[in-house]
């Protein structure tokens, strides 16, 4: 057994005695559709909905009680964990957040955290806060707790391995992981080793790994999309990209934002499973390598579930359009009487309009629609549009045209 290994077990028996394992579940769902022995290690069931409480718990308790005072900068899962774990050891916590962090975050990091933390909410971006946290942490003395990029919170996420290992019974065939900073990615790698396949996974707007495979060392891919919160992140960990730079680079996928919407609402409505989007990456991934894990035991990381509700409406929106029930054009109307009564005759019997507005009147014949569409099967928007195309109207597709969508969608 490798140092490493004994320091992630070790690591996960003293979890112990905070929190029990998070489960790894069997999903009948989804052995049946991949033909396969598929469970989910389900972090959104740990105390803070994340995996993140783990490795805020080991790189605290390697230096208490030389150090009491506490900083991390996170706009999310890193602030709940380090609050929870402030809270338990009795030390004092400053957690610095983005000014433009969501309510609901900044009040679940200070139930978290109770009396032993304090909230200070600096800049508009995450580089802003994190400047100041450093700057709090030389001139305080303080210990500056790394989201991922630490030796002692790899190996507290690897307790994520050491667990999935105790409850299997054995190592798995095959692990699917996500991959934001590298914390949980190089935690489960280093303690698996080679003995295990696996699948990392990046959100399409967040490729760090991916990009420093390709450059042999760390890149900042900025900008970022930062949808997949929890995995977004410009510039993989250095601790994290040496643990991972053997992994072949077509191990390593990614997947469009709007795609893990429909994972997320596929999980939320036949499972009751509720995942944010870096917590559903893994899940959805399974669509790209089903011929690779066929007959095989896989685990996928449902790596979180702290899911804002009020993101629902998108999520949705996302995933309509990604699965093509929901399309938007930009519509040339005729100004004279019936015209819009032509148009409503070509839909389907289960094309449904959800939008219709006037943008602007581009000439006095003729004025520009935005409308939306929604029908239950996306192959019934063929002969819709070769109706309107033979009716003489003229039409742009808007549905992926990401500037537009951000202004008028």
């Amino acid at each position: 057994m490798t140092d490493f290994s004994t320091g992630a077990r070790d690591a996960t028996e003293a979890m112990r005695e905070v929190f029990p394992a998070t489960p790894c579940m069997r999903n009948e769902h989804l052995c049946e559709r991949y033909g396969a022995d598929i469970w989910l290690k389900r972090e959104d069931l740990s105390p803070v909905r994340s995996y993140k409480v783990r490795g805020a718990f080991n790189a605290m308790r390697k230096v208490i009680p030389a150090q009491s005072l506490f900083v991390c900068a996170s706009a999310g899962n890193h602030a709940q964990g380090v609050a929870f774990m402030c809270s338990h050891f009795g030390v004092r916590g400053v957690i610095f957040m983005p000014v433009t962090t969501p309510q609901q975050k900044i009040q679940k990091t200070r139930i978290f955290g109770g009396a032993h933390i304090e909230v200070r909410l600096v800049g508009d971006y995450f580089d802003k806060t994190l400047a100041a946290a450093q700057e709090f942490c030389a001139a305080e003395g303080a210990h500056f707790l790394s989201p991922f990029d630490d030796d002692d919170v790899i190996e507290g996420q690897a307790s994520v391995a050491v667990e999935i290992e105790q409850q299997l019974g054995r190592r798995p065939d095959h692990v699917i992981l996500p991959v934001g900073g590298g914390g949980l990615s190089s935690g489960v790698y280093s303690y698996f080793q080679d003995l295990c396949r696996y699948t990392l996974v990046e959100p399409s707007g967040a490729p760090s790994l991916a990009q420093a495979l390709a450059a042999g060392k760390p890149v900042d891919v900025s900008p970022i999309n930062s949808f997949v919160d929890g995995a977004a992140v410009a510039k993989i960990g250095t601790r994290n990209f040496e643990r991972l730079r053997h992994v072949s680079p077509t191990d390593v996928i990614d997947l469009s934002e709007d795609r893990i919407c429909v994972t997320i609402t596929e999980m939320l409505n036949v499972e009751g499973i509720v995942l944010e989007p870096a917590g559903a990456l893994s899940i959805d991934a399974l669509g790209e390598v089903a011929e690779q894990i066929r007959g095989k035991t896989v685990v996928c990381v449902a790596s979180g579930g702290n899911f804002d509700f009020e993101r629902l409406p998108e999520v949705k929106e996302r995933a309509q359009r990604y699965s093509g029930v929901k399309k938007y054009f930009i519509l040339r109307m005729p100004q004279r009487p019936g015209a819009l009564k032509d148009f409503l005759n070509l839909l389907g019997p289960e094309d449904d309009i959800c939008r219709f507005e006037y943008l602007k009147k581009s000439a006095r014949n003729f004025g520009s629609v935005l409308i939306g569409i929604e029908t239950r099967d996306p192959h019934s928007f063929v002969p819709f549009l070769e109706k309107l195309k033979a009716s003489g109207f003229t039409f742009t597709d808007i549905t992926n045209d990401e500037t537009l969508a951000q202004f008028v969608l």
